[in-house]
């Protein structure tokens, strides 16, 4: 409405009072709705995150991060990854690494496959791939949640408390209220108390 009533003043002003005779002018076509793109709606959701004081809150949002970071942009790197994720929920890590393999080869800018294939190789025993998949995640996306509270959690579990505590650290000032991120730093924190007495 108010657009539209801008609209009418710059033509008023633009060419004076329209003679009564004339036809009026054709109304404002309605505003364009614009679809955002993945990286769009990212930065909104992160914005939010960044945002938000309650904890459900955010935990839905990191949801719909999750989400968009599962699609790739390609029908058959997304096919790959229902069919990695299938296979590795149900304990064949061979298959499923094979098959994220095949998906890091496609598409090697995914984040979320080299996120994936993290969470395989470290489900198969094998922390150090991870790792490195880890990186290659973040320094394709430095605010992959996933891939924080992952190193983190390889972090502490080698008994390296004060880097894993940096980790979750990073995933806080990304999502201050990401309960999984705040109860582990919490926890490295009570753990580093102790063993300072």
């Amino acid at each position: 409405m108010t657009r539209c009533l801008t609209f009418a003043c710059a033509l008023f002003l633009a060419f004076g009072a329209p003679a009564r005779a004339q036809n009026p002018p054709a109304p404002a076509p309605p505003p364009a709705t614009t679809t955002q793109s993945p990286s769009e709606k990212l930065d909104e959701l992160f914005a939010r995150l960044a945002s938000t004081e309650d904890a459900d809150e955010a935990a839905g949002i990191v949801a719909a991060i999750d989400r968009i970071h599962l699609r790739s942009g390609s029908d058959t790197s997304d096919l790959l990854m229902t069919r990695a994720v299938a296979t590795m929920e149900s304990g064949d890590y061979p298959v499923s690494l094979a098959l994220l393999d095949a998906i890091v080869g496609l598409r090697p800018e995914w984040a979320e496959g080299w996120n994936k294939r993290a969470t395989a190789r470290y489900l198969a025993g094998d922390a150090k791939g991870a790792m490195a998949d880890i990186a290659q995640a973040l320094a394709r996306d430095p605010r992959h949640l996933g891939a924080l509270a992952g190193m983190g959690m390889i972090l502490e579990e080698s008994g390296l408390r004060e880097q894993a505590l940096r980790a979750y650290e990073r995933a806080l000032a990304i999502a201050p209220r990401w309960r999984p991120a705040s109860d582990a730093a919490a926890r490295v924190r009570a753990a580093l108390a102790g063993q300072a007495l």
